[in-house]
């Protein structure tokens, strides 16, 4: 019998460890913390003891804010309140994979209001963020081409320089200065007669090339005088082509400096008209000159 006794009270004891252990496992947990991270039905709350509880979200969760000076008014929310930032109250229970089944989660609505005004400031950050980075990216684009463009005219000018410039291994036998007036790409009448003249001459010499350079003043965009020197440039020799009659294969390909070499002074008129100017000139290879001597 003492057996029997001592048996029952054995189960008796396991019995009431097991009843005082679900109940331990069934009282309700409380939390106070932010919310760091939404994901799904998760979220992430940072607590005031520093602890990172992770809080999951059911249909039978209650979402309350509290109003008024005494907080004890309350107002059902939808669960889209809960917000990163959100200063918030969770009751609820630990499941097995340990984390917090909220059955209510309680906030202020003036931490709603804060929250809310953090996550439009970080939205407009992250906009303005992105709209620099677009700003940036195009401007970086836009001095990336500038820079093409840059090289490529340096390296245009080099190549004019070196074709035009650099007459070492030609002699000029013949030149004509054409003049223009101000923004003006024409060929005035007053110099036909000195180019067909250069032409009657070219054509005279074994081998001779037409060599025909454009030239602008600084007056006005330097665009814009490159343009001019360029069409100024053309226009000589189209005259030189079709009322001249020298063959395109006598003749260079028109070259344009632009403000380059400048010959006069910028800062008078007189010095400005003498740089709106195109140079016509009789080219002679040395080699081939020198091989006519021999002949």
């Amino acid at each position: 019998m003492a057996k029997q006794a001592q048996h029952r009270l054995a189960l008796i004891g396991v019995a009431s460890m097991m009843t005082l252990s679900a109940v331990a496992l069934a009282e309700t947990v409380k939390v106070e913390g932010m919310i760091k991270g939404r994901s799904g039905a998760t979220m992430t709350v940072h607590s005031k003891d520093s602890s990172t509880v992770v809080v999951l979200l059911t249909d039978k969760t209650d979402v309350d804010q509290t109003q008024g000076v005494l907080k004890v008014r309350k107002k059902e929310m939808v669960m889209t309140a809960l917000i990163p930032g959100l200063e918030i109250k969770v009751e609820g229970d630990y499941n097995e994979a340990h984390q917090l089944v909220a059955t209510s989660v309680k906030f202020d609505g003036h931490d709603l209001e804060r929250a809310q005004a953090i996550q439009a400031g970080l939205n407009e950050t992250r906009t303005q963020a992105a709209q620099n980075r677009a700003e940036n990216e195009r401007q970086d684009a836009a001095l990336n081409a500038q820079a093409d463009r840059i090289d490529t005219g340096k390296a245009a000018l080099e190549q004019a320089a070196a074709r035009f410039g650099q007459l070492d291994d030609y002699y000029i036998l013949e030149e004509v200065v054409v003049l223009f007036a101000n923004g003006k790409t024409e060929v005035a009448a007053e110099y036909h007669p000195q180019l067909l003249q250069l032409s009657k001459k070219a054509k005279s010499v074994d081998a001779y090339m037409i060599q025909v350079v454009g030239y602008a003043s600084s007056t006005g965009s330097a665009e814009v005088n490159q343009k001019l020197s360029r069409e100024r440039a053309e226009n000589v020799s189209n005259f030189l082509a079709q009322d001249a009659d020298v063959p395109l294969m006598n003749m260079l390909a028109p070259g344009a400096m632009g403000e380059s070499r400048q010959v006069g002074d910028e800062q008078t008129a007189e010095g400005q008209a003498q740089n709106r100017r195109v140079v016509a000139r009789v080219l002679q290879n040395k080699a081939i000159a020198a091989s006519a001597v021999g002949k």
